[in-house]
């Protein structure tokens, strides 16, 4: 056992010890009156800020806290020494650190706190994620909790990227109503040369074992898909998606969202974003006066534009609640889709399929902007946190020389009209782009059910735009049996594969194994799904999500039997729809029996368990799955006294 490394290192320099040491030198800048008025907790504050090397002379500068999602443990020369959980927070502690510098030089003094977040794309088709949409609740907790707990902060620098991170601080800086909060996007990852993108690459598996591709293709394919080692997906999916969402809202600085990770124009972003915060201080401008109606009425509009992932209509609803507004309804989402004609070409979209980079390249969320002001789409008078309103920002975008160098540099480096990426809604129309995303309903879909319909491959939408399909069920009551029929061809072109029980009740999993196997087999734009599950933002096809009521609060999704014909009808031009049993009345799917595939998940934990619980007293998925604490309160409050009644206590 001596020779255990486990229990012996043999190192002798493990016995150089000593219990005492000099402390900092110095002495604490304290004045008389102020050292009276200050709490054990402030002074010892200063005493721990000493403690850990700061010059004890500078202790009177303003304090700013910068949160983050970061993960992994870099060296400085970025080789990994443990690794994070995906590229999104691989990098962005150094945007802390330019942003933190700044602070310094400013004479601030800077406080750095991190929640890590999980990879959803790691977690896809596995039981990790059952804790996906889950984490965005609790880490938006701790983040407000770590902000009240630094009770001498000025404000918040957010730094977050990927998809339940960003939004998790979105949410925590929106619930932070009475300080300055900036969001630091963290940027996406380069398209990697002569390689698949990082959505088409996580279907190497199904297409391995439908024989579609080699052993050899998948091996070299799925090692090069990252074109660097930081920044979130090359895809307009839900981590992209909330990049804009954060700008619209005026969160970010105008062309913050996209900006390639480790790039010097992404570590420039964090510096002028905590130039941003210290100016927003001086003046008094609060988080309350950037995220307002009118900003949340401009993230939906930006959503729509750039045909947004339909996880947005989870989390924009639950930043709304956060800040204490009202939270936008499905009809809200529907009229605003009916509105707002999608102008940006980019994965997983098309037509062309740009990459999130290109976007950025060609001008971002300001350039968008430009043809939606054009459009009176926008309300302009929203307050951002470049100190300006929305309109003026957007003045300056249109004759600025950052503008023109960046579309021109997309020329140079890629051939690329910009104009090809970014469209007017005329050019748009031309090349055949359709709004994002359709909101349905049915005697599968009483309370509505949701299909990004931009995402539909065009060969099999008519000439009106609109989608028809009719087949018979596949019904499968788990993610693993569903994938494992397409892998196997059990599903046939012409089916209409129903999942179900994987709604709100088991934690919302998202199932883009299953929607990115059907964009990328043989004939598998001829398949359609629907489920009570949600799907990754960069899912495609004719895949209906959100069926509410799930299967789980006994909606008739539940009740489905295996050969019943299923009818889809999305209109992608006047974005209505239908799912319906066809021969089977609402009153009828109500009587039956559940599917006998509609069986527990013994892998969901309590965690995952109470979630669910609680968003679902707080209005559900179409209320943004969030924690509604008075009406939770409340509820428990009556459940309680009637227990307490009827047991005479």
């Amino acid at each position: 056992m001596s020779h255990d490394p486990v229990f012996e290192s043999g190192s002798e320099a493990i016995y150089t010890l000593r219990t005492t040491a000099p402390g900092p030198s110095g002495r604490l800048p304290l004045g008389a009156e102020q050292l009276r008025a200050m709490s054990s907790g402030e002074l010892f504050g200063w005493t721990q800020n000493a403690g850990m090397g700061w010059d004890p002379a500078r202790l009177r500068g303003k304090q700013f806290l910068v949160l983050s999602t970061q993960g992994g443990i870099r060296a400085p020369d970025g080789t990994p020494i443990a690794l994070g959980y995906h590229t999104g927070h691989w990098e962005v502690g150094l945007l802390m650190e330019e942003a933190a510098r700044t602070f310094t030089a400013g004479g601030a003094i800077p406080f750095a706190g991190y929640v890590s977040d999980p990879c959803d794309g790691r977690t896809n088709g596995t039981v990790g994620m059952l804790d996906s949409l889950a984490y965005r609740n609790d880490a938006a907790i701790v983040f407000r909790r770590l902000i009240r707990s630094l009770p001498t902060r000025r404000g918040v620098l957010g730094v977050a990227t990927c998809d339940k991170g960003l939004p998790a601080m979105l949410m925590a800086l929106a619930g932070t109503p009475d300080l300055p909060t900036v969001i630091v996007p963290g940027g996406v990852t380069l398209l990697a040369e002569e390689a698949e993108d990082t959505a088409k690459v996580q279907t190497l598996a199904a297409r391995y074992a439908r024989g579609e591709v080699s052993l050899d293709y998948a091996a070299e394919m799925g090692c090069r898909a990252c074109g660097s080692p930081g920044g979130g997906c090359q895809f307009m999916g839900t981590a992209a998606t909330s990049q804009v969402v954060a700008e619209a809202l005026g969160l970010a600085l105008p062309h913050g969202a996209l900006s390639p990770s480790g790039a010097e124009i992404w570590r420039d972003l964090a510096r002028r974003s905590a130039h941003a915060l210290m100016a927003l201080e001086l003046r008094g401008v609060t988080t309350r006066d950037i995220v307002t109606d009118d900003s949340v009425h401009n993230a939906m509009v930006l959503h729509a534009a750039v045909g947004g992932s339909t996880n947005l209509v989870l989390h924009v609803p639950a930043i709304a609640h956060a800040a204490g507004l009202r939270r936008p309804t499905v009809d809200d989402w529907a009229r605003i889709n009916a509105l707002v004609p999608r102008l940006v070409d980019v994965l997983p979209n098309g037509p062309k399929h740009h990459a999130t980079v290109q976007v950025f390249l060609a001008g971002g969320v300001p350039e968008v902007m430009l043809h939606l002001r054009e459009l009176g789409l926008l309300r302009l008078g929203a307050r951002t946190v470049s100190g300006l309103p929305l309109g003026e920002n957007l003045e300056w975008w249109e004759h600025s020389e950052r503008r023109r160098r960046l579309r021109d540099k997309l020329r140079q480096l890629d051939g690329i009209d910009p104009d090809d990426v970014i469209m007017s809604a005329g050019k748009a129309r031309e090349r055949g782009l359709t709004s994002t995303v359709t909101f349905l309903r049915g005697n599968l879909a009483p309370e509505g059910a949701l299909v990004k319909s931009t995402a539909i491959a065009p060969q099999v939408i008519g000439p009106d735009g609109v989608y028809l399909h009719e087949g018979p069920a596949r019904v499968f009551g788990s993610e693993d049996a569903a994938i494992e029929a397409i892998k196997t061809g059990a599903v046939q072109p012409g089916d209409v594969m129903v999942l179900i029980g994987i709604g709100p009740g088991i934690g919302m999993p998202e199932t883009y194994q299953i929607t990115s196997a059907l964009k990328h087999v043989k004939d598998g734009h001829r398949i359609a799904l629907v489920t009570d599950g949600r799907f990754s933002g960069v899912s495609t096809g004719a895949c209906i999500g959100h069926v509410s009521p799930e299967a789980w609060a006994g909606g008739p999704i539940g009740r489905v039997r295996d050969g019943e014909r299923i009818r889809l009808r999305i209109d992608t031009r006047t974005l209505e729809g239908t799912v319906d049993v066809v021969g089977v009345d609402a009153g009828s799917l109500a009587a039956r029996a559940p599917n006998p595939a509609l069986q527990p998940d013994g892998r969901v934990n309590p965690d995952t368990r109470l979630w669910a619980a609680l968003q679902d007293a707080s209005g559900g998925s179409w209320g943004g799955c969030v924690y509604d604490a008075e009406r939770i309160i409340g509820l428990l409050g009556r459940a309680i006294a009637a227990e307490r009644s009827s047991s005479g206590t």
